[in-house]
Order: C-alpha cells, then structure tokens, then sequence
C-alpha cells in the first residue's frame, strides 16, 4: 500500500512538468539578456548564518571546514593537520544529522555517513550557509527536508560585462608543512545563453609540524612533557571541477562534473610513546550532476540527476597492529524532481519526490555486499503576508536494505513533520520573532549495521526532534556611520532518541558504534555584526558569535554517566573576527574558542578534556595593473603557538604560516 501510494505521489511530482513543457513548447521567445546584481533582501524564515565574497575569503581558512568554525552551534572534528580527517556537527546532534549540500545536490556517504569537509577547497566557493531545520524554500529536494541540519555550499557562476568573453585567475599558495597548493580557474562566454568555468586545484604538503605533548595523572601530578614532529600527516592531492550553465527561454539548466583525488597519512593517535602510524588512505570521489529550473507561469519545476562513485583504499602497515589492505567501493544514482504551484501572491505550495541507491562493496571475506534503495516524498506549504511568514512541510522516507546472504532489516517507514513562522513586530522589519518544531529521522550507515569488525546490527535509528525560539535584528544604511548591524539570539531544544556514537577504535579509520539512548539538548546560540565607515574608504566590520549547550545523556539513571555531558561537547565555544579596509589594504584577525570538554561518556577528572583557543591574523593587498589583478596576502595561523588538541590525543600545529599571490584578468 506504501508503495502504491509513493508512486502516485510521484505521478503527481513528474508529470506536470512534461505537461507544462508541452504546454510551452510553441511559445519560444528570445529576449536580450539584462544582468541585475543586487543583495538578497527576503528575510529568512529559518535561522542562517552564511559567509560569502570576500568575508569569506579573508577568513584564515583554507577548506570549508575551516570556515565553519565561524559557525554558533557548530563543532568541528579535526584530526590535524592538511589531510586530516575534519566532519562537522551541528547543535550536538551528530555529524549523520548533518546534510551538506553542494550547488543543489546533496553529497552522500552511505558507508559511513560522513562528509569529508576537509577535501572542499575555498578557492571556488562563492558562499558557504548553514541552516538550522531546514531552508527557508519549499521549492526543493524531498530529502533535503530530512536533515536537522544543512550546510550549503555554492561556487562561483560566471558573470559577464558588455564585451567580456573570459575570465582566468591562478593562485599559488606555499607555507608550513612543506605546502604547496597552486589552483587556477578558467570562466568562458561559450554564448549569449551558455558559460562554462574549469577549476583545478592541486595540494602537496608533508605535513609536519612540531608539538608538545603535556599530560597529568588523575591526581594532578604530570606525567610526561615531550617535543616531537607529527608524522604521516602527509597529503597528496588533486581537484578538478567543470561547471556549466545554460539560459532557457523558460527555465535554466546546470551541468557539474567532479573529480577529487588523494593519497593520505593518517595522523595516528598519540599514546604509548607511538609518534608514527602505518595507515594511508587512497580516496577517489568523482560524481556528475544535472539540474534543471523550469519556469511556467505559476508553476514551477526544478529537476536534479547525479551519479557518484566513491572508491577508498585503506592500508594499515603498522608492525604492532594487525595488517590491512581492504578497497571499498561505493555507487550512488539520485533522481529527484520538485515541484511548485503558487496559488496567490501569499500562498504556495510544493511536492517532491527523491530517488536514492546507494550500494558498497569491499574486498574483505564474508562482506554482505549491501545496497539500499531510499525514497523520499515531501508535501510543503507557504505563507508569506506584510508582517507574518510560516512554512509547513511533511516528509515520508522509506528505506529497504538489500544484504548478500543474511537478513535484512525490515522496512522503515516514517513520516517527519515541521512547521516554522516569522513574525515581525516593527514596521520597519528590522526586528523579527521566529520560531519552529521539526522532527527528523536518519537510519544507521552501512558501516554501523554491517562491518564485521565494528558493525552493530542492532542498531536503532536516530530520531530528532527540534524546538528553535529566535530574534533577529537587522539593519542596514549605506550613508549612516554604521552601515550595518545584526544581531541574533536563538534558544533551542533537541531531543535524540537512540543516538548513535562512534568513537576511534584505536586507529583514525575504523570505528565502534553504541547506541547512547537518549540525549537532551539545550542550548543558546547568539551571533552579531557590525560595519562601521569611520574615515573615508576606511570600513571596518566586527563579527562574533557565542554558544552555549548541556547535552547530556538521559537514559538511564542508574548509569555512572547519567546527565553527564556526552563526549567532546563543550558548553561554552565562540568566535570573533574583526576586519579593517582601506585602499587595497585588509587585515583581518579571527580568535576561536572551544571550552573544557569530557572525551568520553563519564564526566571524571581523567576523562577531562581542556579548553583551547586560537589566534589568526591575516595581511592582503590589492593591486591593480591594466586588465590584470592581484592580491597578495601574508598568514600567521595560531598567533600565539598554543598546543591544543580538538580530538584528544590528536595535537594539533603550533604557529603556521600560509603566503598567497592571485592573478586574476
């Protein structure tokens, strides 16, 4: 009956756009382009906080992992180092919870449900977001409207001036740990409707650097301080990214290719006087993507088609460990169509449907072989009036697991609802009041319910649900002193049932998975900005964010661990960064800070994790000769050359330095 009622839905979602087509297709106009480039001034429904342009850039980051510590809520797993590991968890929900979302299309990892933000350059990055809840749109995939979170991250489109055809900019980057990072990005006018850009990237470092290692015993009393050079932290690797996009009479399409490739050291945990690890990583990920934007009067439809396969060596050569050499294989098709009628100026309403395999294959005896099929189907509503914004929406998921020889788990059906409003007191619209409920769901990864070394069959799925209670103030003016002011403050509460936990089985790649039971969350994120022009071409913006969280585990209270705050949670973390400009020049200084935290589930003094906080600066300047650009820029990452771990037992470097030219015509 399930499926009856799943293919109905998605006779509805398709056809109206072939239909509508049809409808169109003996009325083609062709009208002279107009390019309009202004701020975006909708207000969002849902909380977000997004970094784009040259905020972004002046950020002393250098993947996109790096830039969303700048994020309130959001906790960066680092394993140090260039090539290493780094996963992002939004809200103490988990990093499974966490979708992230690459020019439309979501990226997956059915193995183990982790996104790699680490492999994600900046260099082709126009902005990055991050969503708590969902989007505010209702013109989107189905499956986009299950994570509790969702990061965004959007690259460059070309823009063209009268008489422009091309646009090419290369970068050299070079600094600590022997780096070597050369890019370059090539954009063309291929016609009036169809552009085309190439991005490259290629990245070499050692990956060694200094650190101290200090440790005390539970009774205060130090047991070692040492100096030693982190070892097989190393990385090679390369980028290559095609985009095209193409102008429609009615619509407009988007065309990505993608391919990344890398060889890794796997930066080892340090303990037992063990300074260096035998394990490498091998990573291929290479996907294609389609997407297409129909417009038809009221009716809208927008269409996505990817398919990604994801290849992974793993080889551990250490002599005090049992040898490795395993190769994982992982394929994924994804259908999606999303559609949307809007029924007046102040109401509308959407369906989606998404279409998900994914399969994973490895070289290891008795290896079920898994595949899942996943479908998703969402019904969303909007209202938007003067003063009053709310949007509604209902997502189903239904999974089946396939498995080479054993049982499979049963089928799981679930139905996910949320609802978000806005309201805005003032006439201005300057101060708004939001609000919102969701519920989201997320099954186990391959890796938690099948590997034979760290899997856990029974294994129950996660389910969230989310309550967010939030004011915003914003306001701009170009001619004031202070040009612009913002300031947020969101309280919230998630409760996790059946939270899934991994922790590092000894070695950074493999994983033992539990079930935590229940785990309440409450927190307060609050973030502010502020631009002021004291002096003429001088302007100078100051933004910060702070975070509080208890997320503690409440499963059971005859547990040692009972309303301890769960691992690597910090309840107080923040950032600041402040930013001058004037003629060309720009300094920029960001600090981050991440309070004590525990790493594992019993709060007691030998499971205490210190808190740790850094310091970067950043010097650039502007030059401008003829039809060329370029940008020099100069930085010192950890200014004050604290030794910290994010991860413990994973230190991470001291003072770095980073050298940087762009050319750009």
């Amino acid at each position: 009956m399930a499926y009856r009622l799943i293919w109905s839905v998605v006779a509805f979602c398709f056809i109206p756009g072939l239909i509508k087509a049809e409808e169109q297709k003996d009325s083609t106009y062709l009208l002279k382009e107009v390019l309009v480039t202004a701020q975006h001034t909708n207000r969002d429904i849902i909380p977000v906080q997004t970094l784009s342009g040259d905020a972004l850039h002046k950020l002393n980051s250098n993947s996109v992992a790096d830039a969303l510590r700048y994020f309130s809520g959001v906790q960066v797993k680092d394993y140090g180092g260039v090539g290493g590991i780094k996963t992002v968890n939004i809200r103490s929900m988990g990093t499974n919870h966490t979708g992230v979302v690459y020019d439309g299309v979501e990226l997956g990892n059915a193995q183990n449900g982790q996104i790699d933000l680490g492999q994600f350059s900046l260099d082709n990055i126009e902005a990055l977001s991050l969503y708590n809840g969902q989007k505010s749109e209702i013109l989107q995939p189905a499956k986009d409207f299950g994570s509790a979170g969702t990061i965004y991250m959007k690259t460059r489109k070309p823009i063209f001036n009268e008489g422009e055809t091309y646009h090419a900019r290369a970068t050299i980057r070079t600094g600590s740990f022997d780096l070597l990072n050369p890019s370059a990005l090539v954009e063309l006018k291929l016609s009036e409707r169809i552009s085309a850009s190439l991005s490259a990237e290629w990245v070499n470092s050692s990956g060694k650097y200094k650190f101290r290692y200090r440790r005390v015993n539970p009774a205060g009393e130090l047991a070692y301080d040492t100096t030693a050079v982190r070892q097989n932290g190393d990385i090679n690797a390369t980028r290559i990214e095609l985009n095209t996009h193409g102008s429609l009479s009615a619509g407009t399409w988007t065309f990505k290719a993608y391919n990344y490739n890398s060889e890794r050291g796997v930066p080892g945990a340090i303990v037992n006087n063990v300074w260096r690890r035998g394990e490498r990583i091998w990573d291929t990920n290479s996907f294609v993507q389609g997407r297409y934007t129909g417009y038809f009067g009221r009716f809208t439809t927008l269409n996505n088609i990817k398919y990604a396969f994801y290849r992974t060596h793993y080889v551990n050569n250490d002599d005090k460990q049992v040898k490795i050499d395993n190769l994982y294989k992982q394929r994924e098709i994804y259908i999606s169509s999303a559609n949307e009628y809007e029924i007046s100026d102040c109401w509308r309403i959407s369906g989606s449907y998404d279409f998900l395999w994914n399969s994973l294959d490895a070289d290891i005896y008795g290896f079920v072989k898994p595949d899942r099929i996943s479908q998703f189907l969402s019904a969303a509503t909007a209202l938007s009036f003067d003063r009053f914004k709310a949007q509604a929406s209902v997502l189903g998921t239904f999974i089946h697991d396939n498995i080479k020889g054993q049982q499979a788990p049963s089928d799981k059906h679930v139905l996910s609802p949320a609802i978000f409003m806005n309201v805005y007191p003032m006439r201005n619209k300057d101060f708004s009041i939001r609000t919102f409920y969701k519920q989201s769901f997320r099954m186990p990864t391959f890796n938690d319910l099948y590997y034979a070394d760290m899997g856990n069959s029974q294994l129950s799925p996660e389910r969230v649900t989310q309550y967010n209670l939030g004011i915003l103030y914003d306001h701009s003016s170009a001619t004031s002193f202070i040009s612009n002011s913002r300031l947020s403050c969101d309280v919230y509460y998630n409760k996790v049932k059946d939270k899934i936990v991994a922790y590092p089985k000894g070695q950074q790649f493999r994983w033992t998975m539990l079930n935590l039971g229940l785990v309440d969350i409450r927190g307060i994120d609050v973030t502010g900005l502020i631009t002021i022009n004291p002096a003429k071409e001088l302007y100078m913006t100051l933004r910060a964010q702070y975070t509080f969280q208890r997320a503690i585990d409440i499963t059971n209270p005859a547990d040692n661990y009972y309303k301890d705050q769960i691992p690597y949670i910090p309840r107080h973390s923040g950032s600041a960064v402040a930013n001058a400009q004037w003629r060309g020049w720009s300094l920029n200084y960001s600090w981050i800070y991440v309070g004590e935290r525990y790493n594992q589930q019993e709060n007691i003094r030998y499971n205490y994790t210190q808190p740790w906080y850094t310091s970067d600066i950043s010097l650039s300047k502007d030059f401008r000769f003829g039809n060329v650009n370029l940008r020099g820029l100069i930085e010192v990452n950890n200014l004050l050359s604290q030794d910290y771990d994010v991860i413990l037992n994973y230190p991470m470097p001291k003072r770095n330095y980073r050298f940087t030219l762009t050319v750009e015509l």
